[in-house]
């Protein structure tokens, strides 16, 4: 993501609760905490990152409803093979991680989607206590209902919140020696600063004696990467484009979307996939009650997706105070897990 947006503060959000919280008990099993931003936080975040000399957006302005949705599509395409290969690793390895971590009984997963690839693991450990942590408040209730009905034995704490903002977290959900799983290829999202904030984030949400279950995206062939972020249905492009829409309906910045291009390309230099969002014509848009042109040709940086080397990423993990103890991958070295101990 672009540099000027801020990290994912877990060491914040483990402080105690300041601020009324709208607490729901919507099942026996679930627990839903809405502590979603305020929409005037929202417009200073938009209008600060699109003024400046290279216009960017958050990639969390992907993530509504629809958002959600396109993306579950995404993972499903052929050129897509992130999820698919991540998932078939989980599959083959979750009891193996089970064994090696002592049969940990507290899974938290910031930025859980539809918590799709957790069943795995909730099937494979059947913990006692689930922590997703998502952006979309339509997404995670629908997916923390089906998980309550599907896992009665599972207590499920889900949590509406931005999980790239400074917040605070319940007292009651604050507990060490929890895993922390971050699947996909999500890491790879933020800036290396910035990756090294965040990942000292989820030691200090793993707690001691705690561990982290996290995906990594492996360097490979530009041909296959670049196919990945520009699929032929068109799926990535509506995805990058919701961007505009989600802003349009929460803010009424009055993008053009017909007149914004879909744009996205592996950057060797920095080893890196970028998307960006190009006008085809000037926009002229509105933030508040201040108005701001965008002059045809203009690209708006959308998301970074740095890949890895297995060794790179397992560095990364010790400078974050993690000791590394397995990496998995898939036989054509597409992507990898990796497990390490708080």
């Amino acid at each position: 993501m672009p540099e000027q947006h801020t990290a994912f503060s877990i060491e914040a959000m483990m402080k105690h609760q300041q601020t009324p919280l709208n607490q729901q008990q919507l099942r026996p099993n679930l627990t839903f905490y809405d502590l979603y931003p305020p929409t005037k936080d929202m417009l200073a975040e938009v209008s600060q990152s699109l003024s400046g000399a290279n216009p960017s957006l958050h990639p969390k302005y992907f993530y509504d409803e629809t958002g959600s949705a396109l993306f579950d599509r995404i993972t499903r395409s052929p050129e897509y093979y992130p999820t698919r290969t991540e998932t078939g690793l989980l599959t083959d390895y979750a009891e193996e991680i089970h064994a090696r971590l002592g049969q940990p009984q507290i899974i938290a997963e910031p930025g859980a989607g539809s918590c799709e690839k957790v069943r795995l693991l909730l099937d494979a450990w059947q913990p006692r206590h689930y922590m997703p942590v998502e952006i979309s408040r339509e997404c995670l209730l629908d997916a923390s209902r089906q998980l309550a009905g599907d896992f009665p034995n599972v207590h499920i704490s889900a949590v509406c919140a931005d999980y790239c903002q400074t917040i605070a977290m319940p007292d009651a959900l604050t507990q060490s020696g929890q895993v922390v799983f971050f699947p996909g290829s999500t890491i790879g999202n933020f800036e290396p600063s910035a990756r090294a904030d965040f990942l000292k984030g989820l030691h200090n949400l793993a707690g001691a004696g705690g561990a982290l279950l996290i995906g990594a995206d492996l360097q490979k062939a530009n041909t296959q990467l670049n196919a990945a972020y520009n699929d032929a249905e068109g799926l990535t492009a509506a995805f990058n484009l919701n961007a505009l829409h989600h802003l349009n309906r929460k803010l009424d910045c009055q993008f053009d979307t017909a007149n914004m291009r879909h744009v996205a390309f592996y950057n060797s230099d920095h080893q890196r996939i970028e998307m960006h969002l190009e006008c085809l014509c000037d926009q002229h848009i509105q933030l508040g009650e201040r108005s701001l042109i965008l002059n045809s040709g203009t690209r708006i940086h959308t998301e970074n997706s740095y890949k890895f080397t297995e060794q790179s990423f397992s560095a990364e993990l010790i400078a974050a105070g993690f000791k590394p103890l397995n990496c998995w991958t898939d036989p054509q070295n597409l992507f990898s897990l990796h497990l390490a101990q708080a």
